[in-house]
């Protein structure tokens, strides 16, 4: 006869934490994008930062709330546990391939952006078309707004990494850990996912807009929207992830 064994969902404490997170999130998302130049489309990845950020704080909160096993904890085992064994393994290398393909874009940006910056304000990238005229492209991230994105990027990855490292040492079964390593990681992928989805998206968008058909046009139209609809996959699955309860029943 098949038996029912049923994982009870996430506490109340535990749920109303990632939600109040996301509400948080998409204020300041409100927020952040009234502040910016209305002008300049660079405020969306602020703004995306933000709420990736309230996001990533309200599942770690969450994950602080958990109840602790009451009882007598067994404390032996053959190995101590890693974190690897309890994130999920083909999302997580995944996410971690999109972060990389973020730092690529920022950086390569900045780059591209370095020399104009300092001779045309308000235009951070300039280049120059085939017939001699020159388009100027206010939304990309150039050294100054992309310094600030991957400094966010790289203060949450440590405290997602660092959470994890807690989840994987702490006393419960390893149904709960899977659990909330399995949201943490979401929550990570959530701000990797968006931030590459508002940067591949908006830098595309402006240049396949131009009149110019140039190289970087065709390396947008070949390579950034496609990275931006696996992007939008992505969010989809990591805030789905954040907000369902875990629930299981096998038999």
């Amino acid at each position: 006869m098949n038996g029912v064994d049923t994982v009870p969902t996430a506490s109340p404490a535990v749920r109303y934490s990632r939600w109040a997170g996301l509400l948080i999130g998409a204020v300041a998302t409100r927020i952040v994008g009234q502040a910016w130049d209305a002008e300049a489309d660079i405020g969306v990845l602020y703004a995306i930062v933000a709420f990736g950020l309230c996001a990533i704080m309200g599942v770690l909160a969450g994950d602080a709330l958990t109840a602790r096993p009451r009882g007598p904890v067994r404390t032996a085992g053959l190995a101590p546990r890693q974190v690897r064994d309890y994130v999920p393994p083909r999302m997580t290398p995944f996410l971690i391939a999109q972060a990389g393909v973020v730092v690529v874009l920022v950086v390569a940006a900045a780059i591209l952006a370095r020399s104009d910056e300092a001779s045309r304000a308000g235009h951070p990238l300039a280049f120059a078309c085939q017939d001699g005229s020159v388009i100027g492209i206010r939304s990309w991230p150039g050294v100054h707004n992309g310094l600030p994105i991957l400094t966010c990027l790289a203060v949450s990855t440590a405290a997602c990494l660092w959470s994890l490292t807690w989840i994987a040492r702490r006393p419960g079964d390893d149904q709960t850990r899977h659990d909330s390593a399995l949201t943490v990681v979401a929550a990570w992928g959530l701000l990797v996912s968006a931030l590459l989805l508002g940067i591949a998206s908006t830098v595309s968008g402006d240049l396949m807009s131009t009149t110019c058909d140039g190289t970087l046009v065709r390396i947008g139209a070949a390579l950034l929207w496609p990275t931006a609809l696996v992007a939008l996959v992505t969010v989809s699955w990591c805030l789905f992830t954040v907000i369902s309860p875990k629930a299981r029943v096998r038999r």
